[in-house]
């Protein structure tokens, strides 16, 4: 027993040191990632605004944080148990400077960040505009599990997928028509949350196209690891050329549509299969997704007064 409980220990010293380098490997492309799903690599003004105070927070902590993991190997070290008993101080109680350092440096980093909090952060808070250009609203309603996209001032709308234009402002009206929603596009920018029979705001700008990662971040039921979708950051040309296709679409969003796509079963190509069953078999779903024209005014609201008894007066948003 004692034979074969030494091999296996020669056995583990000598393929531990051969299959460090490849964990160590491995470590580091655990952080590897495609560009888009993360504010460390912003595509607005907001996202880019979180991941510098993100920085500064990490600077700001790191003035108490960096002491402590420096001092506490040093006292252990400078206190060990030796034969050299070293210094000896039978009458010392206190030290004014380092009660100072130990409770002064702390307070002076909270206050501060207190101060930054109060002051100018709530410049990029989420109901506050982003710039003073007149930005394009788009109407979000959550669903479980799905996401439904309305532009009310082009008609169209487009389940699953986000189009924007580069370098506009861009105005959420975000409401649910089921459980509670955390709309959230870590790429761009500011999360918030989406309730039935209310409405929030969210202002966000994405200055570089490409597509970005959109999901739920908060758990409501079983689909929920699933409700993500494309945010795709468009050129003004392309954007253009997007939603025009969306207008010519041959899904009229309807209120027999829209009781389908409520419905939580299947994926946008199960909607597909029963609005339009030669789409779905003969051609794949576009790149754009599946997107509906002639949508009427005031359909935003309609969900929203729903779950109002009376519903609230008029049809306009908040």
């Amino acid at each position: 027993m004692l034979f074969s409980r030494w091999q296996a220990w020669r056995a583990l010293r000598c393929h531990v040191p051969n299959s460090f380098p490849m964990l160590m490997l491995l470590l580091l492309l655990g952080g590897c990632g495609h560009d888009g799903i993360t504010f460390l690599h912003p595509g607005g003004p907001v996202a880019e605004h979180q991941r510098n105070w993100l920085l500064f927070i990490l600077a700001a902590l790191s003035v108490v944080v960096v002491p402590v993991f420096i001092g506490v190997p040093y006292c252990m070290w400078r206190y060990r148990l030796r034969r050299d008993p070293g210094d000896y101080r039978p009458t010392w109680e206190s030290s004014r400077i380092l009660e100072w350092l130990v409770w002064g440096v702390p307070t002076v980093v909270v206050v501060i960040l207190s101060l930054l909090i109060l002051g100018p952060e709530r410049r990029y808070s989420p109901a506050n505009p982003v710039g003073t250009d007149a930005p394009l609203d788009i109407q979000v309603i959550g669903l479980n599990w799905k996401w439904l996209f309305l532009y009310p001032d082009q008609h169209v709308a487009s389940l699953d997928t986000l189009a924007l234009p580069q370098g506009r402002e861009i105005r959420f009206h975000l409401t649910s028509d089921a459980t509670m929603q955390s709309f959230f596009i870590p790429g761009l920018g500011s999360q918030i949350y989406a309730m039935a029979g209310m409405v929030t705001t969210l202002h966000l700008r994405a200055d570089r196209t490409g597509q970005y990662l959109g999901e739920n971040t908060q758990f409501n039921g079983m689909g929920f690891q699933g409700e993500k979708f494309p945010a795709l950051v468009l050129s003004q040309a392309d954007f253009t050329h997007w939603m025009n296709e969306a207008d010519h679409s041959l899904h009229i969003l309807d209120d027999a549509v829209y009781r389908r796509v409520l419905q939580p079963d299947g994926d946008d190509r199960d909607v597909v299969s029963t609005l339009a069953p030669d789409d779905a078999s003969g051609n794949p779903l576009q790149p754009q997704g599946l997107t509906f024209s002639h949508v009427p005014d005031g359909f935003f609201m309609s969900v929203v007064n729903h779950y109002h008894q009376p519903p609230l007066p008029g049809r306009s948003l908040p």
